[in-house]
């Protein structure tokens, strides 16, 4: 009898927690819920909720998606430090993702602007196209004015909220796998407070 490939799928960058369970391109389980600044707080909790509710562990995990960024500063950094511990620990591969691409995947066809807030009209944002069952990015992610990114690509609908579809990124170069788990960093897109500070 044929082994299902089980991945685990953790995204904090946005303001939705988004955790999943794949048993290879099929999703059976998942939690994608708007947060309240508590992602730090919520996603152990959910994450023992789903495994305890398909009676499996973390050893039954063999692969670890995890969403990089860009977006919430804090909210980022939680799911990459939990998918580091687990994935150095338990000695599982983990693979990363764009979080806008994980965004972008919840379309079913077509161009969008997926983009988390950033604040006085920015965004964190980029240009993606769903086609053919397969999500491609067409031009590179950026933080910018929304309302200028917008007019440039009038066709595309921009997307704020969307539970990811992993189907339309597995099998894509969208999914990278993190040679060294050691170097799996956020992506922020900016420079932190502390960076800005430290080159005064």
């Amino acid at each position: 009898m044929k082994t299902l490939l089980k991945s685990l799928v953790i995204d904090t960058a946005t303001p939705h927690l988004y955790l999943a369970l794949y048993e290879d391109k099929e999703e059976v389980d998942f939690y994608y819920k708007l947060g309240k600044n508590d992602h730090s707080v919520k996603l152990m909790v959910e994450l023992e909720n789903m495994l305890h509710r398909k009676q499996i562990s973390m050893k039954d995990i063999d692969q670890i998606i995890i969403g990089v960024g860009p977006g919430s500063y804090t909210g980022l950094r939680v799911g990459v430090v939990v998918a580091k511990m687990f994935g150095w620990t338990l000695d599982k591969p983990v693979f990363q993702i764009s979080s806008l691409a994980l965004l972008a995947s919840s379309l079913e066809e077509g161009l969008s602007i997926p983009a988390v807030d950033a604040r006085r009209g920015n965004a964190f944002l980029g240009l993606y196209e769903t086609k053919a069952g397969q999500v491609n990015l067409i031009d590179e992610e950026k933080l910018m004015n929304l309302e200028d990114y917008q007019s440039m690509y009038k066709d595309a609908k921009t997307i704020f909220e969307g539970k990811p579809n992993l189907k339309h990124v597995f099998g894509t170069t969208l999914l990278e796998k993190v040679e060294d788990i050691h170097q799996l960093t956020p992506n922020y897109l900016r420079l932190t407070e502390a960076e800005k500070n430290a080159r005064k």
